[in-house]
């Protein structure tokens, strides 16, 4: 399997057998070790660009078995249901929590549409795989968090780039102090989907910011203020400058630039948009004893503290690649223990998205 990263990538689900295990989701049975058991799922709503992707890993998994497809839109779910092949397409989200055999789903709405289908996977203990981001606002997305955990079934979200050996890397240097004292760090994720008009169509939702929440800053910055926030925790205050660059969808963000303070006084910068033409350098990290850049995939490192670590030539000792998250979330249904993003984690990420929108608006820091 290739195991490259993608902006495509990212799912995890739940297996329990029988029908009164379905409904329990601690009880979760380690079909692992059986191939020719299959987790049943159902995609609930299929608005979000990574749809195909999440399809399409399910269609590399003999033990997977996609029963439903459902969206608000019928014709939209005729598409992708035909698209993979799935079972029968369902006319209401009720009809996939009242079955049984629905073991968890994966739920690409438009993200304005994702708290009724939280609560109804939640109440039906059906295991969630929520594409990022969670919610809206931080109030809608605390309590969608809260409604997961309450309810005890296994859930992440599309934060495909803790999967990158390189971030892992790095997230267990500057634990270990290979840093130092850390005096900067930034993050980059920007690509060119508004100068290719890559929302005009199936996708133009996710530029009208009723429906999506945000534009480009928001849509790919959340990755990468992912990255940031596993690496250096919580945020005390945020604030940015995010801006309309050419305008191809109205008033919707198309680029921003967002600084973070951490509460351990980390203070970083963030970098995200649809109108960048290259976008080489993602992530510098710099301190009192060490230094990383990662330029074009790949990374440079430099510390005083690790042997041979000069920064001349890409540092190629890494771990090894976890699974994408969509494999992780079946696998972790399936009863094997997989890294998983906690449901408190991504209305964080949401929480500090807004604090950037609103410090963008004031001109002013704003507090989490």
């Amino acid at each position: 399997m290739n195991n490259k990263l993608s902006r495509r990538d990212f799912v995890k689900s739940a297996a329990i057998l029988g029908t009164a295990a379905a409904m329990m989701p601690s009880a979760i049975v380690n079909a692992e070790s059986d191939s020719t058991i299959q987790t049943t799922i159902a995609f609930v709503g299929c608005a979000h660009i990574h749809t195909p992707d999440f399809m399409n890993k399910m269609k590399e998994r003999k033990d997977v078995r996609v029963k439903y497809c459902y969206d608000y839109n019928p014709k939209r779910a005729e598409n992708w249901a035909k698209f993979h092949s799935c079972e029968a397409i369902s006319d209401s989200p009720d009809k996939i929590w009242n079955d049984p055999e629905v073991q968890a789903v994966v739920i690409c709405s438009e993200t304005n549409r994702h708290q009724p289908l939280v609560e109804g996977a939640a109440k039906a203990k059906k295991h969630a795989f929520i594409e990022k981001p969670l919610g809206i606002s931080a109030k809608d997305s605390y309590a969608m968090a809260e409604d997961i955990e309450k309810a005890g079934i296994l859930f992440t979200t599309g934060y495909f780039m803790r999967t990158d050996p390189k971030h892992i890397f790095l997230k267990q240097m500057v634990a270990e102090g290979a840093f130092g004292k850390i005096t900067r760090a930034s993050a980059w994720n920007c690509h060119s989907g508004s100068l290719g008009h890559w929302f005009d169509t199936d996708w133009r939702w996710m530029a009208d910011v009723k429906q999506s929440g945000c534009g480009g800053f928001g849509d790919l910055g959340t990755h990468m203020l992912d990255i940031l926030m596993w690496i250096f925790g919580d945020v005390e205050k945020a604030t940015a400058d995010i801006q309309v660059a050419v305008g191809n969808y109205g008033e919707t963000d198309e680029m921003g630039q967002g600084l973070i303070h951490f509460t351990n006084n980390v203070s970083a910068t963030l970098t995200a948009g649809w109108v960048d033409i290259e976008c080489p350098v993602t992530l510098i990290i710099s301190g009192t004893e060490g230094h990383a850049i990662i330029d074009r995939g790949d990374l440079y490192f430099r510390s005083n503290k690790v042997e041979g670590a000069d920064g001349r030539e890409p540092w190629t000792k890494l771990p090894k690649a976890p699974q994408l998250p969509i494999h992780q979330f079946i696998d972790a249904v399936r009863g094997k223990e997989q890294p998983l993003v906690k449901p408190m984690e991504a209305a964080a990420r949401v929480a500090v998205m807004e604090a950037m929108y609103k410090g963008s608006q004031k001109g002013s820091w704003v507090k989490i």
